[in-house]
């Protein structure tokens, strides 16, 4: 059985940073992409940024220069490197690779 753990989530004023992870456990092998995604109170569920295993990414517009995801594919880990945050980054976020999901980790951002 699969499963995705995300950590490094928390509390952090406006302006600061914060670095997500997420570590795949189980029989996952030669996952092409993995991303983040997240879900703000009331709002649906975003893309925030993808890599594939080449290396390639895209990120939504709203974290553009500010949110860099990167990959270790012999760990299967995914990371998302937050800076700059903003209030309206505050959600809960979640990793995806291939079909698998986690379970979210919750980021506040305080003004």
């Amino acid at each position: 059985q699969v499963q995705l753990v995300e950590s490094g989530g928390g509390l952090v004023q406006a302006g600061g940073s914060l670095r997500l992870s997420c570590a795949a456990s189980g029989s996952i092998f030669s996952i092409n992409i993995m991303a983040w995604h997240r879900q703000a109170p009331g709002k649906q569920r975003e893309l925030v940024a993808r890599i594939t295993s080449g290396g390639m990414t895209n990120y939504a517009d709203s974290v553009k220069g500010r949110f860099t995801i990167s990959r270790d594919s012999a760990k299967n880990t995914v990371y998302l490197q937050m800076n700059s945050l903003k209030p309206e980054d505050t959600a809960v976020y979640y990793c995806a690779m291939e079909s698998y999901w986690g379970k979210g980790t919750l980021v506040t951002v305080s003004s």
